[in-house]
């Protein structure tokens, strides 16, 4: 007879002590030349993570120029008085370093990521991208045309066509708020050489800029680096630029971007409300979340789960500016798609889960749920130096304290059900909501003006 074999079981392995963690502080510094330097040391972090973040804002774009700020941003990497555009590429690549740049409302960012061990060489190219420019003649104009590339695609994208209409509609035209942030072809084709370079004399200095390194800096002189590298940048002093307010038009109405037989409907509705300076952000930011912030937040569960309108809803709240003072505001929106004979049904249920939360509020297990996943799961979301230094640089943009965003995760644990339910019935009220609709305006016009909230107008889309 055949022995059966054994199986010899080990110990289930057991969940250790949790730690307490907190989002990392920074620490201080100025460089000689004015650039303010944000430093957080973590350790095991191989891959350091660069920002800078530069006071070049898009209200500062000249009139007729708008995307010259982004155009600008992706001509840092185009070459220097060193290096030529290629030159410059192999030299980062060579270094294991990535490079990107991008233009926004607060001003113009460049990231930088490279493993520790040469830190050294990426700093100082990186220095060189900012201290001396090429801004090419045939460098910036491919950028133009790659850019004027871009624009119908864009366009194209129902998502991205909902975002511009709700800027155009929401903000006056006046404000550069209600136009898009990289430009349209007629502004972009005016740019050249000459008003990248004009825009980068103007606004690009070291004493208004701020720098943010994150990741191990273990035997690392993080000081004589920056000394000699983006401590060579030079640059005059200015005064800070005055931050224009930001207002808007949130009167509830619908705009129907014409999609003649689109199978879907683009929704983006929004209005503009509370950013991080005030004390009801951290309410606003649960109570959002319990709204619409993941599969089994309260839109999801009834367009989704149970009237299968749609893949997903969701609903957030985005900083647009703000300002030393303390003023500013965040755009807060729901965005979604659904099929386009269901639209007029959607936003009427849609409606309906708005107006049942001001009657009958959100409830405990809600914001429990909402708690532990935006506060229990902050550790995983920092793990990378990338993660840490986008917040700090984040947080430099809107003139917030070093330890906002752990201040910030007290605020959410702490906030209670009733709190989070009027901060969330107060950011989308249901007769102050600008609705743009990206669709068959010859099949959901109808339904649409039937549910009654607010006056619908309709434009061709591009």
């Amino acid at each position: 007879m055949t022995e059966l074999a054994t199986m010899e079981f080990h110990p289930q392995p057991q969940a250790g002590e949790a730690k307490p963690w907190a989002f990392p502080a920074p620490t201080r510094g100025t460089l000689h030349n004015g650039l303010t330097v944000l430093r957080c040391h973590r350790p095991g972090q191989q891959v350091v993570a660069v920002e800078v973040l530069l006071d070049a804002p898009l209200d500062a774009e000249p009139a007729g120029l708008d995307g010259v700020a982004t155009i600008m941003a992706r001509a840092f990497s185009e070459g220097t008085d060193k290096h030529s555009a290629e030159e410059f590429a192999a030299e980062l690549e060579r270094c294991g370093a990535t490079l990107d740049a991008h233009a926004d409302h607060p001003g113009v960012r460049l990231s930088l990521e490279v493993p520790v061990s040469r830190l050294p060489k990426a700093l100082g190219l990186l220095a060189d991208a900012l201290r001396a420019p090429a801004f090419a003649d045939d460098e910036v104009e491919r950028l133009v045309t790659n850019r004027l590339d871009e624009i119908p695609h864009e366009l194209a994208n129902p998502s991205r066509r909902a975002a511009k209409e709700l800027s155009r509609t929401l903000f006056p035209a006046d404000l550069r708020m209600s136009r898009p942030r990289q430009g349209t072809e007629d502004t972009v084709r005016n740019i050249d050489s000459a008003a990248v370079r004009g825009f980068y004399e103007r606004h690009v200095r070291p004493a208004t800029g701020t720098v943010v390194v994150v990741g191990d800096l273990t035997d690392v002189d993080l000081d004589g680096l920056l000394g000699d590298t983006l401590g060579s940048w030079t640059g005059s002093a200015a005064e800070p630029r005055p931050v224009p307010a930001i207002s808007a038009d949130d009167t509830g109405r619908v705009v129907i971007v014409d999609r003649p037989g689109a199978v879907q409907t683009q929704l983006l509705i929004g209005r503009i409300g509370a950013d991080r300076h005030d004390r009801v952000w951290p309410a606003q930011v649960l109570g959002t979340y319990c709204l619409g912030g993941t599969l089994t937040s309260r839109l999801d569960r009834v367009l989704r789960e149970e009237k299968g309108y749609t893949y997903g809803v969701r609903a957030f709240g985005q900083v647009l500016r703000s300002a030393p003072d303390g003023t500013g505001a965040a755009m807060l929106a729901i965005s979604g798609s659904v099929d386009t004979p269901n639209t007029g049904p959607a936003l009427d249920d849609l409606w309906t889960v708005l107006r049942t939360l001001a009657a009958e509020g959100l409830t405990d297990a809600e914001r429990d749920v909402a708690v532990q996943n935006l506060v229990g799961v902050a550790p995983l979301k920092y793990e990378t130096a990338a993660a840490v230094a986008s917040t700090l640089a984040d947080q430099v943009e809107q003139y917030l304290p070093d330890d906002y965003q752990a201040t910030l995760y007290r605020q959410l644990a702490a906030t209670g059900t009733v709190e989070a339910t009027a901060a969330a019935v107060n950011a989308f009220p249901v007769d102050r909501l600008v609705t743009i609709l990206v669709g068959d305006a010859a099949a959901i016009k109808e339904p649409v003006e039937a549910l009654g909230i607010g006056e619908v107008t309709v434009v061709t889309a591009e």
